[in-house]
């Protein structure tokens, strides 16, 4: 409160201005001009700098391709855009309010940027549209050349030794366990997850490289590599830890310039690859297969491959081949077939049929396997209506080198029908059913799976009719199965009596004795007889699985048996018998 005398008026007054008067307003000051980088040279300088180091790291990184052809391309330049335009924001001292506001900014400064980014959002759109299976049903329905075969006549019946037993799981079992027991490995080394099928000297094997355990391990190691890779034999279930002379440093466990990914985008910065390969070829040198990848249909339809990069795991050299050498198994991977057949069943008949009507849409089933037919490695599926019944109308063989592909029609049950089948069979002993093989059994198509018990161990193997799949043989070997598949084929009046017979890989031999001892013991949920057999006044010691040959319980200490194995089941404390006879 201030008091003031005013003589013009002969008194004093009160000025309220502290009581709550409201003070004038100041005049508001205009915002501080921001001062730009520099001169309109020195800007563009800096923000082309800084958009350039944001790149190559983006690009280091991401790997995009520079190509017109790949998707990640085009956000990689659309991400270049908006950082050359923030930086542009932070160099030229813009502010909102100045005179020329936003429009003047753009038009300055951003002109190039903003004119790419428009270019990308109607390139992107004119090449998905020009992609459009709506209007290029035709083109992908014949992205896959498919010939009709007659399975009988073109699929030999193969030998025992070339057909795999083992799936992904089982084998990635084998070779954690086997990899346990290399004490120089275990601790800074684990087992990669590519385990691919490939047939290696004449074998149908699945091989993975190691991988460093962890960043700290791979420290302690990249100087040398990866010390070696795994092969498991498909058939015997031998698992062989191949030791390098010189470590693998190529690899999809590496960082930095090692990095398989990495180095393939370095050396080939245009070309698209499908998932690599893990190969070996004849004399056992470990490679990379990766596929060229490219699209065929518009901008970015219709993914194929054409031929594939060859990547010498050890060295690093790179190699693009238009067609790859005969030893190399994986070009074509199995999901790129069965898309394409599903392209080449669905749209047959035009687009809009696979939508309304569905006359004679076919697809592939939900699952695959492999089949090693000559040299090359088979992808086999089945083939059911779009309907999504129980059953197969026919099946494909696609070879995984060249994609030639085969139909064979066959109506039956699909594969999961099988499975549940074989599983059914043996139901007391609740085994689990593998993906079946398609297998010629006296010339009919036939589903083989292995049956494995909880711990993923192969117990049992059936075989079951494609078209008839009441028909199930189960046995303890391959041959054990196909013996009593045969057997049921000719109950049922499908083969003749010379075709019921079974043509072994190799013969049984037998041994006749006195059995001294006999123990037991409980293994992975099955019990086994260890028959002590005197002949000659020495033992020998057999092994009898009860789960498979059910009269081993039976067997007492004196009697005189014969005893049937194969010489490839002996091992160095008991030979693994098939039969027991003279009981």
């Amino acid at each position: 409160m201030d008091f003031k005398y005013d003589p013009s008026s002969g008194g004093f007054h009160v000025n309220m201005g502290g009581m709550g008067a409201k003070a004038p307003r100041q005049p508001k000051q205009p915002p501080k001009p921001r001062k730009p980088l520099g001169g309109k040279a020195v800007c563009v300088a800096v923000n082309l700098g800084v958009t350039l180091l944001a790149g190559l790291l983006i690009f280091y990184v991401n790997l995009p391709a520079i190509n017109l052809h790949a998707g990640e391309f085009y956000g990689f330049v659309f991400f270049l855009c908006l950082i050359y335009c923030g930086c542009a924001l932070l160099t030229s001292g813009f502010r909102k309010d100045a005179e020329k506001g936003w429009g003047g900014f753009v038009k300055t400064q951003c002109r190039v940027p903003l004119f790419l980014i428009a270019a990308i959002v109607v390139v992107s759109l004119l090449g998905s549209l020009s992609s459009w299976v709506v209007l290029r049903a035709d083109s992908y329905q014949k992205l896959l050349s498919v010939q009709t075969g007659d399975f009988a006549a073109e699929v030999d019946e193969i030998s025992y030794d070339q057909i795999p037993m083992l799936d992904k799981a089982s084998a990635q079992r084998l070779g954690d366990r086997k990899l346990g027991e290399l004490a120089d490995m275990v601790s800074q080394f684990e087992v990669a997850e590519e385990y691919s099928q490939i047939n290696y000297q004449g074998r149908p094997v699945r091989v993975t490289p190691l991988n460093y355990g962890d960043v700290i391990k791979w420290l302690n190691n990249r100087a040398n590599g990866l010390p070696a890779y795994i092969v498991i034999d498909m058939v015997t279930q031998n698992v062989e830890v191949v030791r390098l002379p010189e470590g693998m440093k190529y690899t999809t466990g590496e960082h930095f310039s090692r990095n398989l990914y990495r180095h393939l985008r370095f050396r080939f910065p245009t070309m698209m690859f499908d998932a690599p390969s893990f190969e070996v070829d004849e004399n056992g040198t470990p490679y990379w297969v990766c596929a060229k990848l490219e699209k065929t249909i518009g901008l970015f339809g219709g993914i194929d491959n054409r031929g594939a990069v060859l990547v010498n795991a050890i060295t690093g050299e790179s190699t693009y081949y238009e067609q790859v050498p005969e030893w190399v198994d994986h070009v074509y991977s199995a999901d790129l077939i069965t898309q394409q057949y599903d392209y080449y069943g669905m749209y047959h008949n035009g687009f809009w049929n696979s939508i309304f009507g569905q006359r004679d849409v076919t697809v592939t089933t939900s699952g695959y396997n492999y089949l090693a037919i000559g040299d090359d490695v088979w992808v086999y599926t089945g083939v059911t209506s779009v309907g999504g019944d129980e059953s197969n109308i026919g099946f494909l063989l696609s070879n995984q080198r060249t994609k030639e592909t085969r139909y064979y029609a066959c109506a039956g049950a699909e594969e999961f029908s099988a499975m549940a089948s074989a599983e059914g069979q043996v139901q007391q002993m609740r085994y689990t059913a593998t993906f079946p093989l398609l297998l010629n059994i006296a010339g009919h198509p036939t589903y083989f799976m292995a049956l494995k018990d909880a711990s993923q161990l192969v117990k049992m193997y059936a075989m079951v009719n494609v078209s008839q799949y009441q028909i199930v043989a189960t046995g303890a070997s391959v041959m054990d199965c196909e013996a009593n598949y045969r057997a049921m084929l000719l109950q049922n009046g499908m083969v003749g009596a010379a075709q019921a017979e079974v043509t072994p890989a190799e013969e049984l031999e037998t041994v006749t004795g006195t059995i001294s001892e006999i123990r037991s013991a409980v293994i992975g949920g099955d019990t086994y007889y260890y028959i002590y057999l005197r002949r000659s006044g020495e033992d020998e010691v057999f092994r009898a699985n009860a789960a498979q040959i059910p009269v081993a319980p039976l067997l007492s200490v004196g009697d005189r048996v014969t005893l049937r194995y194969r010489a490839s089941d002996a091992g160095q404390y008991w030979t693994e018998i098939s039969g027991v006879d003279g009981f």
